[in-house]
């Protein structure tokens, strides 16, 4: 009887085991004939709700099902996008696929994409969301968004396991991104996608990846990536894999292959490969009894091997997949509450359709024009891009992502954008009291500029740079600081404007060149000019010059060819050696400013304004400096650069200029050279294609 329970229990054991088999067999049968579904990984839910049953909501099923069914000839480097709608119910939509995935894959995956988002209702009601798959990422957006670089909302994933020995495994890593990321920034052809592989020891390798959205270009698609890269530290440092996921860019690493590459080298030997995929045929219907059975019959006895092989695999190597943990930020994000981008019809009218009566001045790169938003009663300045002006696309683009996330008192504040056919528009806060040198410069209007208001402009410029350099999260190099990027409030604060030029630097980032050189002469470094080298001491060169504009009351271009000096700088430097520099200062200032703090503001221009870039000082050395400045400092300038009696010969390498075009109030001559020096005609240059 004992012995009969036994066999019973044994017998019942078997009996559980053939179902379970049967059960996961007829399981593969069905994914046998089931297309696979991506691995989903993120979303973002953003901007305002929309009502249900609304156009808005009409237009975003009708994009989403253009999305769903677009035809693989039209999905271009894997990246597709469309708009459907009239303002204010218009919707942007686009689609971007890995760039080692098939086609059809890619089909599939923003199939599902759209479902997850309708049906599934991840983001029900958001009129911005963004869905992140293994392979594909999908995005809809009330407002415009093509073609502009955006590095916020971001998302961070990293393994929970961590690798043996993180010191080491540090740089080869970061070496690894940074290479391949270089790859993307040099190729010729559009993808934006470059994957990769280094040794890390004779039993590890790791694999990278890394892509950008197909529709920005590749120097921007390389300071999205640089920028992701660096924040390793806070997303994955020592852990066996990790990525960061940006709209516009993303990075993965691991260390085994996760990506389709033909030069991938074959797993570690402890690694067991997953079983090849059983063959695709098609899925049985009620006439096709015979070729079921045939299925099944071929499927059952390859099942059962495969789930012995899983479970001696199982038993003995104890191997289990990492899962991963998520975490994200929104930090600086473009405000989601207002979208930043206005209908154009809105902003010319504000402006009275661009009236000449409301023209508030032109420069280089078109006019600017006072305006009135009808819904606020807000007063704005609108800076309509010319469209044969330098500032092309890319500039564009710099100037709306970098002020829209920089906030300072002393800073512009962007209040939007407007897009529309070839017509560019930046929206700003409107400064009633224009820009410095429409009134620094003005014969009647510099009385208005007593010391007490000059030496709070220059305090205020160098608080606002310190920003831009030390305390915001974006390290920035501004490039064509001067007195017409100043602009005034009502009260006289002065606000850095005009971020066209701008780059990003980052964090630990000293230096960098270029082969074009962008800004104005006579406020750009000598090693700016001669090698195409910048970095935060150029804008502390600037800040220099415009000082000195900002206590005498002239233009530096203004002594060119002139009795007195060579230069505003020669000038300056000249008295400063007699021991007469409060001589420079503006006659209308002489008999009014502080004598000490007259000569504390001379010291330091003249600091910053020194030839070599090491011997300037830092922006938060300079408020420091400013602000409890008693005469005594020990640091004494070297001649400026540009100065008659410099050691060097100025002489510019003019194959870096493309070109220039005039402003406004500015020399509009050439720059001429003479064996020692050369003049500095204020001539603004255009950087038509920035690295």
């Amino acid at each position: 009887m004992v012995i009969g329970n036994k066999n019973m229990g044994c017998f019942n054991h078997v009996i559980v085991i053939f179902i379970c088999l049967f059960w996961l067999a007829n399981l593969l049968i069905t994914i046998q004939f089931t297309t696979a579904q991506p691995d989903y990984v993120y979303h973002f839910c953003l901007g305002d709700n929309y009502t249900t049953n609304s156009t808005f909501q009409k237009n975003l099923n009708l994009l989403l099902s253009s999305l769903s069914s677009a035809d693989l000839s039209i999905i271009d480097n894997g990246y597709y996008n469309t708009t459907v709608g009239r303002n204010p119910d218009t919707i942007y939509g686009s689609l971007q696929c890995r760039g080692d995935v098939s086609l059809e894959d890619c089909q599939s995956c923003v199939k599902t994409g759209t479902e997850d988002i309708n049906t599934n209702g991840r983001c029900p009601n958001s009129k911005q969301a963004i869905i992140y798959y293994d392979v594909c990422m999908l995005r809809y957006s009330n407002w415009y968004y093509f073609n502009i670089m955006q590095d916020r909302p971001g998302v961070y994933l990293w393994n929970m396991n961590n690798i043996s020995s993180p010191n080491q495994f540090r740089p080869v890593l970061a070496k690894l991104l940074i290479d391949i990321a270089g790859e993307v920034e040099t190729k010729t052809d559009p993808t934006n996608f470059a994957t990769g592989v280094r040794s890390f020891d004779n039993s590890i390798k790791v694999y990278g990846l890394v892509q950008c959205i197909a529709d920005i270009p590749s120097s921007s698609c390389f300071q999205c990536l640089f920028g992701a890269i660096t924040e390793i530290p806070d997303c994955c440092d020592g852990k066996r894999g990790g990525r960061v996921i940006r709209p516009s860019c993303n990075w993965r690493y691991e260390i085994y292959p996760f990506f389709e590459s033909p030069s991938i080298p074959p797993l570690p030997p402890l690694l067991v490969s997953p079983p090849p995929p059983l063959t695709n045929t098609t899925a049985p219907n009620a006439k096709g009894n015979n070729s079921s059975k045939l299925a099944i019959s071929i499927v059952v006895p390859s099942a059962i091997t495969i789930l012995f092989a899983i479970g001696f695999w199982w038993f003995c190597f104890r191997r289990k997949k990492s899962k991963t943990k998520k975490s994200y930020y929104v930090d600086d994000e473009i405000p989601s509450s207002e979208s930043l981008q206005f209908n154009f019809g809105v902003v010319s009218a504000a402006t009275d359709n661009f009236s000449e009566a409301n023209k508030l001045g032109e420069g280089g790169f078109g006019s600017v024009y006072k305006g009135t938003l009808s819904d606020s009663w807000q007063e704005i300045a609108v800076k309509r891009l010319s469209k044969n002006s330098g500032q092309g696309e890319q500039e564009f683009k710099n100037e709306v992502t970098l002020v829209a996330k920089l906030q300072h008192r002393n800073l512009v504040k962007l209040v939007g954008f407007s897009l529309a056919g070839e017509e560019k528009l930046l929206i700003y806060e409107y400064m009633p009291n224009g820009s410095l040198d429409q009134i620094l410069f003005d014969p009647i209007k510099c009385t208005q500029l007593d010391w007490e208001r000059r030496y709070k402009i220059i305090g205020g410029i160098a608080r606002g740079l310190v920003y831009l350099h030390e305390e915001s999260r974006l390290k920035v190099v501004h490039r064509d600081l001067k007195a017409s990027n100043i602009l005034l409030d009502s009260e006289m604060n002065p606000k850095i404007a005009d971020f066209g030029m701008a780059r990003l630097f980052g964090l630990d980032q000293i230096q960098d060149n270029t082969n074009r050189i962008v800004g104005t002469y006579g406020y750009m470094a000598p090693e700016y000019i001669m090698h195409g080298e910048f970095s935060v001491k150029s804008d502390v060169f600037s800040f220099g010059v415009l000082v000195l504009e900002i206590l005498c009351g002239q233009k530096n271009s203004s002594f060119h060819k002139s009795d007195i000096a060579r230069d505003l700088l020669s000038y300056a430097w000249r008295h400063w050696n007699n021991r007469s520099a409060v001589e420079i200062l503006d006659p209308i200032l002489k008999d009014t400013c502080s004598g000490n703090e007259a000569v504390k503001c001379i010291h330091v221009a003249l600091l910053c304004v020194q030839e070599n870039a090491a011997d300037r000082p830092a922006m938060p050395t300079v408020v420091q400096m400013l602000n409890s400045y008693s005469g005594t400092n020990p640091d004494l300038p070297l001649a400026p650069a540009f100065f008659a009696g410099s050691t060097r010969h100025m002489e510019p390498n003019r194959s870096l200029f493309l070109g220039y075009s005039g402003e406004q109030g500015s020399s509009k001559n050439e720059s001429t050279t003479d064996a020692a020096t050369w003049s500095v005609s204020e001539v603004t240059v255009t950087e038509i294609n920035p690295r």
